[in-house]
């Protein structure tokens, strides 16, 4: 049994959720089922929700997602952006560097493998031919990051339609 993802009224992503509570949400009409598991029942005749749409608008107050490593590292889904390494020896690198007036964004930043940052040095990505395997961006929230996970897995294809800003 998995995860279901929650949308507001007006089909924005909101959450994560457990499948129990999702259906709860439908059973007491406040949620309606946009995409379910056609393989899993949870009794005769009702099948497994994974995309939930809620009845009624919540309002949600914009708060920006920090710009820290492990924000960083989970976006990157801790994998050098060179070379693809995964592992625990990671660093932060500046697609344009400091040094050249790069700055500390989310469009510039990304995460390399400690051997690729010492091999770019003081270059761009270009100057040192080392193409990056995603371009930098600007996540929109948490959500994404776990929804993007989800995607990726194999697990909830169906939730790339509504996950927007997710690219594969």
């Amino acid at each position: 049994m998995g995860q279901v993802l929650v949308l507001n009224a007006s089909y924005e992503p909101l959450n994560i959720t457990s499948w129990r509570r999702a259906t709860v949400l439908m059973l007491k009409g406040k949620a309606e089922s946009l995409e379910e598991d056609s393989s899993q029942n949870i009794r005769k005749g009702i099948k497994l929700p994974t995309v939930i749409r809620l009845r009624y608008f919540i309002k949600v107050p914009y708060r920006e997602l920090a710009l820290t490593r492990k924000n960083l590292l989970q976006r990157d889904n801790n994998c050098c952006q060179y070379c693809g390494y995964k592992g625990n020896r990671l660093s932060i690198d500046h697609v344009i560097p400091r040094s050249r007036g790069g700055l500390d964004s989310w469009e510039n930043v990304t995460t390399a493998c400690l051997s690729c940052n010492v091999k770019k040095g003081n270059r761009t990505p270009q100057e040192a031919k080392m193409p990056l395997k995603r371009t930098p961006f600007k996540p929109l929230s948490n959500l994404s990051f776990e929804a993007s996970r989800q995607i990726e897995s194999g697990l909830y294809k169906e939730w790339t339609k509504y996950v927007i800003g997710w690219t594969s």
